[in-house]
Parts: structure tokens; sequence; C-alpha cells
């Protein structure tokens, strides 16, 4: 049976012959995504490469959302989602990582009540402040366990639209147009729910959002 191929056998073929000369240069630079990708539709083993630059990334944005648990199972579920759609994917893109980010929001569907039990279990438990440590910083702690309370409610409480475009910026990096690129929507539709999702924050937290100073 012959091989699936992506704009045409050469294309994958000087793909495989760039990301060869990469490894062996050690320079990662000189192919892009989107090569990896095509050099894997005729040499499966390339998709590796994809795997080592993307994994961790993708790791710590699904920890934060549904805990160490579940979080190694879904990047997993993410990376063989991602290798199967790979002869589909659009080569014009050289950067895959709202395509990996889109692939692992719709793995973290499936896990919708997990992660909404997860923010719950996070706003019940209480502030654990250092009580060794001088008064202003066991002051702080408490502060800041409080602030975490309150953003692990209201993050509870978002529609599951607005919580991933929020957290898709705020914990997950993606600019405006990659998030608009990940979940398939129009960026003016991203810019809304970011709005609306910023708005209930701010006002559940006096003010304050936290998901906004760790973008910055």
């Amino acid at each position: 049976m012959a091989l699936p191929t992506v704009q045409g056998e050469a294309d994958a073929t000087e793909a495989v012959r760039m990301v060869s000369v990469t490894a062996a240069s050690g320079e990662r630079t000189e192919s892009s995504d989107a090569m990896v990708i095509g050099a894997s539709i005729a040499d499966a083993d390339q998709f590796g490469v994809l795997y080592d630059r993307y994994a961790a990334t993708l790791y710590r944005y699904a920890q934060r959302r549904v805990g160490p648990e579940l979080a190694e199972d879904l990047v997993a579920d993410t990376f063989v989602a991602a290798f199967r759609r790979r002869s589909r994917y659009d080569l014009s893109r050289p950067d895959a990582r709202p395509w990996l980010f889109g692939i692992l929001t719709r793995e973290l569907a499936h896990n919708r009540r997990g992660e909404v039990r997860r923010y719950r279990a996070l706003a019940r438990a209480a502030p654990d402040p250092v009580t060794e440590a001088p008064a202003e910083r066991v002051v702080e702690a408490v502060a800041a366990g409080a602030l975490r309370t309150r953003l692990a409610t209201e993050l509870a409480t978002l529609s599951v639209r607005d919580r991933d475009v929020l957290l898709l910026i705020a914990w997950g990096d993606l600019t405006y147009e990659e998030v608009a690129d990940a979940l398939g929507i129009p960026i003016g539709t991203v810019r809304s729910r970011l709005h609306r999702a910023r708005n209930r924050l701010r006002a559940a937290l006096a003010g304050t959002d936290p998901t906004f100073e760790e973008e910055q």
C-alpha cells in the first residue's frame, strides 16, 4: 500500500532531507514544524521531533487545568490524534503549536467534569501560610491563597468556551490569532469571549485578574 502524501511525494521527501540535515548539524531551527510534519508522512519516526518540541509545554498547560494525574494521558492522546491527522495538516503554517493546543482542547472536552471538580476542590482548600515566616509574609501568603481560592471558584463557573479562550491565552501563552487558529473561530469571537471572561473574574476578585498578570 502506498504511503499517503501531503502536497506531493516530492515535498515529503525534501522535508525528510531537511530534517535529517538538521538532526545531523544539531540545529533544530532549520526545520519548521510544518517541515517535520511533512517529513513524517514518508518517515513516521520524524514525528517524534514535534513531541520533543512541545510535549512539556502541553503538559504544563494540561496539568494546570486537570491536574497531573490526567495531564500525562491527555498529552499522549493529543500526540496520537495529531499523528493520525498529520496528512491533513496545512503545511503553509510553519508553527504547529496552535494546532496541537487545539487538539489538546478537544481532548480536554472529554474531561470537563474532572476539570470543574479540580477547580472546586482547589476552591475548598484552605490557604496554608508559612507560620514560621515573618508576619508580612504570612499576610501575603493568606491573601494569595484567598485569591487562588476565588479564582478557582470562578474558573469552575465560567462557560466552557470562555474558559478555553481565557486559559489558552493566560496559561497556554497563545496570541489571539493563535487561539482563533486553535479553536477554529474568528478572532473577533476570541476577543469577545476573553472580554466576557475577564469581566467575570474582575467582578469576583475585586478588580483583580491574575490571569491577565500571568499573560503579561
